[in-house]
């Protein structure tokens, strides 16, 4: 039996990488977004025997059980959670100027959704019977270089990922004793609609070597990190940070 995984934001730039990455080694992917789904999307990724599109808003924490719902009817169970989806603030504001409203928004999106929708998605795998040979499941936040790296024009944004790391951290030790792992994704510059506003500046912190990796990364190089992850290929490691970010995290004099 194939396994069955959730991928937020799953319909473009990171989690559409991901989602293609997961199809690749033959995981079954509900594809979960926001907007309508996109012409042609679930034939992009194979077919309806490999992925399916589920429009939901991860921060509306009421409609979780429905969402995990509608997954299993349609694919019999979940065993991997990619916690993909992500927004930064609606315009960069100095700190000094920030609004609670921008500020609820990208918590509400970033860090409050994907913990309830984890706490819902965990009690679906503790639920179900278990593949052989595979963990009970595999969750896999995706974070930012932002969880450390600090930004002082979008600080609501680096909040909400380092909440993102403690959070992975939480349900790794919580659930490590019930057979799942827990992850995170730490993604460096990502060529995706969300960077492209700003892609000169970018490129001239590049030319200028803010990483060790003089390029940007792809939603591809995030997607076969994810699915390296969720493969359950390292069963005694859970609460680890993978960079994906051309070396960015390294200190260099």
């Amino acid at each position: 039996m194939n396994r069955v995984a959730i991928v937020t934001g799953g319909s473009r730039g990171i989690g559409l990488g991901i989602s293609q990455s997961l199809i690749a080694e033959g995981v079954r992917v509900a594809v979960v977004a926001t907007r309508p789904e996109p012409e042609g999307l679930v034939d992009s990724l194979g077919g309806a025997e490999h992925a399916a599109y589920f429009r939901a808003t991860v921060d509306d924490v009421d409609s979780h059980a429905a969402l995990v719902a509608d997954v299993v009817a349609r694919f019999g169970r979940i065993d991997v959670l990619i916690n993909n989806a992500g927004v930064g603030p609606t315009e960069r504001l100095d700190i000094l100027e920030a609004t609670p409203e921008s500020y609820d928004r990208v918590m509400g999106i970033n860090l409050r959704g994907p913990y309830f929708l984890t706490q819902a998605v965990a009690n679906q795998m503790l639920g179900q019977e278990q593949l052989e040979g595979a963990p009970r499941g595999v969750i896999v936040n995706v974070s930012s270089i932002s969880a450390t790296t600090v930004s002082t024009n979008r600080g609501e944004y680096c909040i909400s990922k380092a909440g993102v790391s403690m959070a992975t951290r939480l349900w790794a030790a919580r659930l490590a004793p019930e057979g799942i792992l827990a992850y995170e994704v730490r993604p460096g510059i990502i060529a995706t609609d969300m960077t492209a506003g700003v892609k000169d500046r970018y490129d001239a912190l590049f030319a200028q070597g803010i990483s060790p990796m003089p390029r940007w990364g792809q939603p591809s190089d995030v997607g076969g990190a994810v699915a390296a992850l969720a493969s359950g290929a390292m069963p005694y490691s859970t609460g680890d940070v993978i960079n994906v970010d051309g070396g960015m995290h390294l200190p260099r004099l």
